[in-house]
């Protein structure tokens, strides 16, 4: 941190990088609407490896697994030679360089990976030294030939020394050995070739200067004071931000109002802190005086932040990555404050612009403050701030990370020294040059590096796996049902590739397509027994329309009679939950009632099915009426609102909506006589994060409102004749329902049947049986990732234990949603029919035969599909690498707060991202996209979108063609596209499903399912 005076900087300008920092705080928001998006949005505009090194920095979360699990998946077999060699060619190129005209640098990394031993801890790399005698004898991986020819360089270099008189080189051999000309047995010659390397190695390296580690760096005023003090401020900060900021959010939990909630951030802070009489706390006694110029607005948010900085002398170089660092310290907390400010629309009670800025203003006067009493404390008030910063300074100028040491150093070009037979007279004469060049290529390499060709070496057997069995399908018949009975439209969503696949198992001439879980149809929705709206769409998407669920007229005396029930159930509970958390009334109600208290808890965990039974059969007499409508249409020309005259859609938008989302998916002709659209949710008791099973395509909401609203446009006539005029003839008989799949308990509900054509029900009846049948296999092959259920588990009792699973109160994984995704395919569904894709892949239909030349269907696809599935994956990924730092950690000690998000016990920073019983199965991989079409094609849409080119450019997500008339793949690699060469050998081929992860818990290879793979014909299971 500098420590001379600058100019106080505009106003605007702080006001503007506030706003640009921003980005770079959690984006989820409410928990309740659980939002999948990439935790380094704000830094996509960089190559990902190059940000995921500065996030490093920026975050202090790791970017990577720890390298000793890379090894560990190398002796697994996960990651072979092979793919790292790749990997390296890749990265270096085909042509060889040199490195000090030892080694080939090639050669040289992949022993790095591969070889080496590297110390986490200056200790660890004593006890190396001392203890497995690392100097006296050769690593037991050196080849035996190197061996030999280091021991005879060795004994003929000391015979030559000795006989030459060599100053230095013989006080160099002396230092190890003082044997003189006396026979040498080939053990100890070994322990002196070991010897002479190590000197070597260390002494050329410590004539080295370190060249990282000398310059002093900006010091965050905290960093300075626990570096000096021992005592971090942030734990005094953090206590009042914690609680106030949960206070402030709260969305209706809290059992008292905040005093002055509606004026903002910092007049409700003044309402509580500002005042005199609360200094309960010492270091806090200087509040309200810090305080003043905010409270009577003298100074804005923005003033007092640049005063601040002025305070703690920060100039304009380091202004930038001081504000970064404040508002990342408490970062959880933070970012909720700014998605409430910017995203109102996603919480009950939003924050007013602005909130942000003044929570930083706030916390900067609450730094200073900490700062300044425990300097006071610790130093009797002999140090100022300026004093501990400088002294904080020097202190880190002078530490040395350990890959810089001589010693670390000298003991990683001892190992290769060894394994690729380096003599110690080959070392002894390198010219500086050579050392120079050496030591720079092994430093280069440093655990990050070694880290990231890791990772890519991992990423690339998953991929090599992917594309080489699409590239195998491909190759084999499109297959298409000839007149398909049922059409199913799913989200796609990586939890229904089994789904589809056992809907195509059971009834091959069953078609399915797959389509963002919103079925273009964005709105704010409210279901007939709840209060506000919620937002049914990706949340990059703001909704222009509001829908509405009525119970129809007949049964609305019945409805407003449960309405006034639910209302008294919800007072009574509410108030009893007020008096359970009091000290008088508390106490009475857990005498009275607490024993009655446990039979419902110990029900929910002994015997979760029936207990679950029970409280749905009760839920009925309050529940809405069973038949209600959604409220689709408003009049033309009317605005769309919350307001009565402004629900729904006009039949423009209808007709606008029903022909994108038909169009999207290449289903324009070939209606079967069913059509069902079906969304997903997913059921589960005292989960915080039940959001986060829900639709991501509908901003962590169940999808099936949007299916159902599509439905009712379709079967419209009038929409039925607008589309008609724009070239999609919907037939007469075709009947379009809507649904929903929970993907937790494996049942399907459908809406509106009551209007369903009496000819259409018996289809309806029959097709119920295969849903029945399905969801049975699924559930039994969902079972095979859970330790709780036996791997011989039947069909029936799967259902029943993943119902169980969902309904158990002391379940801490219902299902793991989306925690398998690797691959999104992008193409047509008969492409990739009858392959067995591991609940791994998105799969989004799209036929490249009916789009435009410019691709315009395409480009509007991946427009969403890509960021969407994107941030899904990269969730996902941070979440399983760095659980505590991108994730919220463990579930155990989690606390709703604010009904917002879950906190580490009673207080903490709001925990973002996905907890560790959501994440542990996940392979940490960026997604596959998988194309079906041109190049020429993917390039001009990354040309037009800059977001889709962002994330495939810059490496967010891998990326590949399938090229619609053959197998040909190309891999999108260093900014073009180039062919893929599918590996030889057959793609496993089984009779089923069933057949091939039965008995096994881990990530399976791909495989084909023969059955599937013929070209079917009529199907008469479903035909009346």
């Amino acid at each position: 941190m500098s420590v001379v005076s600058e100019p106080v900087p505009e106003a605007a300008v702080v006001a503007a990088e506030i706003r640009e920092l921003a980005e770079l705080l959690p984006l989820q928001g409410p928990i309740t609407a659980f939002a999948f998006l990439n935790p380094l949005q704000g830094l996509e505009h960089l190559p990902v490896f190059d940000a995921l090194r500065q996030a490093h920095e920026i975050f202090g979360c790791e970017p990577y697994l720890r390298e000793s699990e890379y090894r560990d998946l190398v002796a697994r077999g996960r990651i072979t030679a092979e793919d790292v060699q790749e990997i390296l060619q890749q990265e270096l190129g085909v042509e060889r360089r040199s490195v000090a005209g030892l080694i080939e640098l090639h050669e040289m990394r992949l022993s790095q990976l591969l070889k080496l031993v590297y110390p986490v801890s200056l200790n660890e790399l004593d006890w190396v030294l001392a203890e497995a005698d690392s100097l006296r004898r050769f690593q037991s991986t050196i080849p035996l030939e190197h061996r030999e020819r280091l021991l005879n360089e060795t004994r003929h270099w000391l015979q030559m020394v000795e006989t030459s008189g060599e100053s230095a080189a013989l006080q160099l051999i002396r230092s190890v050995y003082r044997g003189g000309r006396r026979e040498v047995s080939e053990q100890q010659m070994e322990s002196i070739c070991a010897g002479l390397l190590w000197k070597i190695c260390l002494q050329r390296l410590e004539s080295v200067s370190a060249a990282a580690g000398s310059a002093a760096g900006l010091i965050r005023l905290r960093d300075a004071v626990l570096a000096v003090t021992g005592q971090d401020p942030d734990e005094l900060v953090h206590d009042v931000l914690s609680g106030f900021c949960a206070g402030w959010l709260d969305q209706g939990y809290a059992q008292w109002q905040m005093p002055n909630r509606d004026s903002g951030f910092v007049a409700a802070f003044c309402a509580v802190y500002g005042q005199s009489s609360t200094g309960q706390r010492r270091w806090l006694r200087g509040l309200p005086e810090a305080l003043q110029g905010l409270c009577r607005g003298a100074v804005s948010p923005v003033e007092s932040i640049c005063q601040s900085l002025s305070g703690l002398a920060v100039g304009d170089a380091d202004r930038r990555s001081l504000i970064r660092q404040s508002l990342l310290a408490l970062r959880g907390w933070a970012g909720m404050l700014w998605q409430t400010e910017t995203r109102p629309d996603r919480v009950f009670r939003s924050s007013p612009n602005g909130t942000l800025t003044e929570f930083l203003a706030v916390r900067l006067i609450l730094d200073r403050l900490a700062a300044e009493w425990l300097i006071r404390e610790h130093s009797g008030g002999r140090k100022t701030v300026g004093d501990t910063v400088l002294q904080a300074v020097s202190q880190t100028a002078q530490q040395q990370p350990l890959e810089l040491t001589a010693r670390y150093q000298a003991f990683v070009l001892l190992q290769l020294a060894e394994l690729h037979g380096w003599s110690p007279q080959q070392l002894f004469e390198l010219s500086e040059e050579g050392w120079s060049e050496l030591a720079g290529a092994a430093v280069a390499f440093d655990q990050l590096e070694r880290r990231r060709v890791l990772h890519l070496a991992f990423e690339q057997h998953l991929s090599r796996q992917a594309l080489d069995a699409v590239s195998r399908r491909a190759t084999l018949p499109l297959v298409v049902p000839q007149t398909p009975q049922v059409q199913i439209v799913t989200c796609i969503d990586a939890r229904e590739e089994s789904f589809r696949r056992y809907l195509e198992e059971v009834c091959p001439e069953i078609e399915t397509f797959g389509n963002a879980g919103f079925f273009c149809v964005p709105m704010y929705y409210r279901g007939a027994a709840e209060a506000t709206f919620t937002a049914l769409c990706p949340v990059v998407i703001r909704p222009q329309n509001w829908i509405v669920e009525d119970v129809v007229y007949s049964l609305e005396d019945s409805h407003r009679q449960r309405a006034v029930a639910r209302r008294i159930l919800g007072r009574f509970s509410q108030r009893f939950d007020s008096g359970s958390r009091s000290s008088v009334s508390g106490a009475l109600l857990t005498a009275l009632l607490g024993p009655l208290a446990t039979v419902p808890l110990l029900g929910r965990i002994l015997f979760p099915h029936f207990m679950a039974q029970m409280h749905s059969t009760a839920g009925q007499f309050v529940a809405p009426p069973a038949v209600t409508r959604l409220r689709l249409e408003r009049p033309e020309g009317v605005p769309a609102g919350p307001h009565d005259d402004g629900i729904g859609f006009t039949l423009t938008e209808m007709v606008t909506m029903s022909e994108r989302s038909l169009r999207d998916i290449g289903l324009t002709s070939g209606f079967a006589p069913l059509v069902i659209f079906m969304g997903h949710g997913s059921s589960c008791m005292n989960n915080p994060h039940e959001s986060a099973y829900h639709c991501g395509a509908c901003s962590g909401s169940p999808g099936g409102a949007n299916g159902r609203a599509l439905a009712a446009m379709l079967n419209d006539p009038r929409v039925r004749r607008r589309l008609r005029e724009r070239g999609l003839d919907i037939p007469d008989e075709t009947w379009f329902i809507g649904g929903l799949h929970n993907t937790a308990t494996e049942e399907i509900t459908f809406f509106d049947l009551e209007l369903l054509p009496s000819s259409h029900v018996g289809r309806l009846r029959k097709l119920r049986g295969v849903l029945a049948e399905a969801c049975q296999r699924n559930a039994q092959e969902r079972c095979r990732r859970f330790d709780s259920a036996p791997l011989e588990i039947d069909q029936q009792a799967a259902l029943l234990h993943v119902r169980e699973r969902s309904e158990d109160l002391a379940q801490t994984r219902p299902e793991y949603g989306n925690c398998t995704n690797a691959v999104c395919f992008v193409g047509r569904r008969g492409r990739l029919r009858g392959l067995f894709l591991d609940r791994r892949s998105f799969m989004m239909s799209y036929d490249r035969a009916q789009d435009t030349t410019d691709s315009m269907i395409l480009a509007r696809i991946l427009g969403a599909v890509i960021p969407v599935c994107e941030g899904i994956n990269l969730l996902y990924t941070l979440s399983a690498i760095d659980n505590r730092g991108w994730g919220s950690g463990t579930k155990l000690p989690h606390n709703v707060t604010s009904l917002l998000g879950v906190m580490d016990g009673a207080s903490s920073d709001l925990r973002p991202g996905l907890p560790w019983q959501g994440v542990d199965i996940h392979e940490p991989v960026r997604l596959l996209f998988i194309i079906e079409t041109t190049a020429e094609s993917m390039l001009q849409i990354m040309d037009r979108n800059p977001n889709v080119a962002a994330i495939c450019r810059n490496g967010w997500a891998q990326l590949a063609v399938l090229d619609p008339q053959s197998s040909r793949i190309q891999r999108f690699l260093n900014g073009r596209f180039e062919d893929y060469e599918p590996r030889l050998g057959q793609l496993s081929e089984v009779a089923a499903s069933r057949e091939w992860y039965a008995g096994r818990r881990d990530h399976l290879p791909f495989a084909l399912i023969r059955p599937q793979l013929a070209v079917v014909g009529a199907h008469e299971a479903l035909v009346e």
